[in-house]
């Protein structure tokens, strides 16, 4: 009888492996918000099975990773234009959001960023090769700050000088002049937040696509508040001058240069 009972206990207390809910199973609270969220996840990596998007993605980042980051950082430096016109309401003369500007920012993006940010990551990484205590990744932090980030911020205040319609050298010094400091003061403080992020979490090979999402979704912001100043500058401009601002003039005025 003992025998039995003691066994009878025992597949009495133990869960059933059929049934799903095991003990340390919560109920989870279901919304739209939540299910959305879990849709796109499962849209996403489809399970975190091997033949996800994020999966295919990050396959495609380790077999070619410059041609991957090449159409990632195109195709995000399109859209941010896009979605910072449509924030902005800036449209040109036709009343369209697709300015002349989003193939420019596709090219920079494609051919110059990505390229100087493959270069600058990498070589980051390799010098910090196998060294992974505080100090060595706050010393990265440093070295990415203090070197990194103004090189790719120079070059990003040269290019969109250039695509504003700055043709000499005069012109795009005044712009790098203008916003260096502006831009590198949002990123002592997005970057080492982002760099200790994708320390702790994230795979090097993933490091750039990740800095550039970071980027699309500040760089949205920045263009976004610069149209509207740009544009508010613009009416108060022709509305002191008595005239109707028609079509989209450009950002610099190439008389006299």
């Amino acid at each position: 009888m003992s025998v039995k009972f003691e066994r009878e206990t025992v597949k009495t207390n133990m869960p059933d492996p059929r049934d799903r809910r095991g003990a340390r199973d919560v109920p989870r609270p279901r919304g739209p918000a939540h299910e959305l969220a879990h849709d796109v996840g499962e849209t996403l990596t489809k399970g975190g099975g091997q033949n996800g998007y994020l999966a295919a993605y990050l396959k495609q980042l380790q077999e070619n990773p410059l041609r991957t980051k090449i159409l990632t950082s195109g195709t995000l430096a399109a859209l941010q234009e896009v979605l910072a016109s449509w924030i902005a309401n800036d449209r040109n003369k036709d009343g369209h959001y697709f300015t002349s500007r989003v193939p420019k920012m596709a090219v920079y993006g494609a051919f110059v960023s990505a390229p100087l940010g493959h270069v600058l990551i990498s070589v980051l990484q390799k010098v910090f090769a196998g060294r992974t205590s505080l100090k060595a990744k706050i010393l990265q932090i440093i070295v990415s700050n203090l070197i990194v980030s103004p090189i790719q911020n120079t070059v990003y205040l040269m290019s969109m000088a250039v695509i504003a319609g700055a043709r000499t050298f005069h012109q795009i010094r005044a712009t790098v002049r203008a916003g260096f400091m502006p831009v590198m003061k949002v990123s002592w403080i997005t970057s080492p937040l982002a760099l200790a992020f994708a320390q702790k979490f994230l795979p090097e090979q993933t490091w750039v696509p990740f800095f550039n999402v970071v980027a699309f979704v500040i760089g949205t912001y920045i263009n976004a508040h610069t149209k509207k100043k740009r544009i508010a500058a613009l009416r108060r401009k022709y509305n002191t001058e008595g005239r109707s601002a028609s079509g989209r003039p450009d950002d610099y005025d190439r008389r006299g240069y």
